[in-house]
């Protein structure tokens, strides 16, 4: 479990990027699993967690289409 004492997106990203499954912690977010480079959404969150996992999840999409158009 990696612990991230503030929100960094792209940080938090290039860490599930690289290792595709596992489990960090944010400060203010709580708990973040991600599975097959992805954030799954957890059945009951707060509104901000949805956010920043709907948020996370796009850049991850972003680049992983820069990565094949390039």
């Amino acid at each position: 479990m990696r612990v991230f004492p503030v929100y960094a997106p792209k940080l938090i990203v290039k860490h599930a990027r690289i290792f595709l499954s596992g489990v960090i912690w944010v400060k203010d977010l709580g708990r973040l699993e991600f599975e097959k480079g992805r954030f799954l959404l957890p059945r009951k969150s707060l509104p901000q967690v949805k956010q920043a996992i709907i948020e996370l999840n796009e850049l991850i999409e972003a680049q992983t289409s820069e990565a094949k158009m390039a």
